[in-house]
């Protein structure tokens, strides 16, 4: 999953920050999300996701805290093969 953040990404954030985390910690835990994070400029996130279709993994995406209050202003999802 690629994604974009706002602007005002740091500001816009905060309220939702833990709440954030704490869910990305649940799907890591029950193996869903491999990793995730923002770019070192933060205007994008990448994350990796190991699940059963593309729309469980918009499920998470859109029920996540920063895409339900625009800190993630748009994203996509492509299926890749791990060749190594």
């Amino acid at each position: 999953m690629w994604g974009t953040y706002c602007a005002d990404v740091v500001e816009k954030r905060a309220p939702y920050r833990q709440a954030h985390l704490d869910g990305l910690a649940k799907q890591k835990e029950s193996g869903v999300l491999i990793t995730i994070g923002p770019t070192q400029d933060l205007t994008k996130v990448f994350g990796i996701y190991e699940a059963p279709d593309e729309d469980t993994v918009r499920q998470l995406v859109e029920n996540d805290p920063y895409w339900k209050n625009g800190v993630w202003t748009e994203y996509t999802i492509k299926e890749w093969i791990q060749a190594f």
